[in-house]
């Protein structure tokens, strides 16, 4: 049972909002962040279980802005890699205890915020050469994977559309579609795992007027707001849960 308090909707809106601003309008890579830090009041399978709707309700409300702006190439080659990297991820799921949840979504987030740090230069010299169409494809079976055990299948898929130069809105645009397939595709095992309930849907009703607030903003700004401002907060965001769920994993 989540434990409904003011403390528990003091960190949720907050992680919600986030969520939202980062897929509607800075490409998914922090939206993950909203489950860690739900992590750090929930059981990680009650925090995936009540972000997955969320974030599909962010997906619905990114696509319209975003509309036929993707590429349709690299959506495909995510697609077919990412569609068995969740069956993969729903696979090995249920042998998955609660500690090793948490350590392995504080390890993501450490690793997310170490690539992005170390990345920049090492980023900019891959992309001057396109990565191969199978690399694509391989990209796509790992953020599905991630994104099922931890709704972090962002940072995968972007070191594939990085190298391929696209412009922002390009990117964002291809991650909003990538990302709205690979959470409808999730919502089918996580329903047959028993992650959802009545208390969990009850939640996300009530959450989802912030969910849907988040990407309005998110959508504003993006062509507004540099995007370091914005990641720069999401790395000290990732890092303090990601270290805070390490812990609670090993004690």
């Amino acid at each position: 049972m989540v434990d409904v308090s003011p403390m528990f909707f003091a960190v949720a809106v907050p992680a919600v909002v986030f969520a939202g601003v980062s897929k509607g309008g800075f490409g998914s890579g922090a939206a993950f962040a909203g489950a860690s830090i739900l992590a750090l009041i929930v059981e990680p399978g009650q925090a995936l279980a009540l972000m997955l709707p969320l974030l599909m309700l962010i997906d619905v409300a990114s696509l319209r802005p975003y509309w036929r702006r993707w590429n349709g190439r690299d959506v495909l080659l995510l697609i077919a890699g990412g569609l068995p990297g969740v069956a993969l991820g729903a696979w090995l799921f249920s042998a998955i205890e609660a500690d090793t949840m948490r350590l392995l979504i504080g390890g993501l987030s450490i690793a997310f915020v170490i690539w992005q740090l170390r990345g920049r230069i090492g980023l900019a010299m891959r992309a001057q050469r396109d990565l191969p169409g199978w690399s694509g494809v391989l990209a796509g079976g790992v953020a599905g994977f991630t994104s099922f055990v931890s709704h972090a299948g962002g940072p995968p898929a972007a070191v594939y559309l990085l190298s391929r130069r696209p412009t922002k809105t390009e990117y964002q645009a291809t991650t909003v579609l990538v990302f709205w397939v690979l959470n409808i595709a999730k919502a089918v095992p996580y329903a047959g795992l028993g992650l959802f309930s009545a208390e969990t849907l009850k939640l996300d009703l009530m959450l989802a007027p912030f969910a849907l607030f988040g990407t309005w903003a998110g959508v504003r700004l993006h062509h507004s707001i540099p995007e370091r401002v914005f990641f720069a907060l999401a790395y000290v965001l990732l890092t303090v849960t990601g270290v805070k769920l390490i812990w609670d994993g090993l004690t």
